[in-house]
């Protein structure tokens, strides 16, 4: 059985947790589909951020969600990747969260998505909480617990 009695795991900090926006690969507004796709194949993600100049969140850009929009009814349509712009077809539904939600909030986000992404209180990206680095940080507390009791 878990136990997470001492609220140590749940009162980690969430600056302690994120993966800083400078290290997080993303593109801006007006990149198009081309750079996109350049960008998620050479950093290995399938969804990445995209801000506006500001460091503003305004979506996601996904592998899948380019694809899907180059595929024409004969063929791909590679030469779209350079027409089009990556705000046309992001997915503008985010899951986002403060730099001061708790882990409770933020597992419960987790759940359903790999990562999460963090704002500051202005509204400004601050990074990525990704479902990994949670499940770490769990796992390393009950290893201490369980060290404990044992």
């Amino acid at each position: 059985m878990i136990s997470l009695h001492s609220g140590e795991f749940l009162e980690v900090s969430l600056q302690a947790l994120i993966i800083p926006s400078e290290r997080v690969a993303h593109v801006q507004l007006g990149n198009n589909l081309e750079h996109a796709l350049l960008v998620l194949t050479k950093s290995g993600y399938t969804a990445i951020p995209v801000l506006d100049p500001h460091y503003k969140l305004h979506g996601l850009i996904s592998t899948p969600l380019i694809m899907d929009s180059i595929l024409g009814l004969e063929r791909i349509e590679f030469e779209k990747l350079e027409e089009k712009r990556v705000e046309e077809i992001m997915n503008t539904s985010v899951k986002r969260v403060k730099l001061t939600a708790s882990i409770k909030e933020c597992l419960e986000l987790l759940i359903n998505h790999p990562f999460l992404c963090v704002e500051n209180e202005e509204g400004y990206f601050e990074g990525i909480l990704p479902r990994s680095t949670v499940l770490n940080q769990l796992n390393r507390h009950i290893r201490k617990v369980n060290k404990h009791e044992a």
